[in-house]
């Protein structure tokens, strides 16, 4: 009996490193994808451009 709980304790142990590995490594990739997609989620003001202010202020 002693040793069946021993090996549960590792599966167990092995079983709750993966988990915190896991958790880990998907936190990084969601802040990794969020930084990496700013350029993505950028969106530009066309009062801004040079050709909407010449055409503003010839019109």
């Amino acid at each position: 009996m002693k040793k069946f709980l021993k090996i549960v304790a590792i599966i167990g142990a092995i079983a709750g490193a993966a988990a915190v590995v896991y958790v880990a490594v998907t936190k990084f990739m969601e802040r990794k994808q969020r930084i990496g997609n700013t350029e993505e989620n950028y969106v530009s003001c066309s009062c801004c451009d040079d050709e909407f202010v010449t055409e503003t202020v010839a019109g």
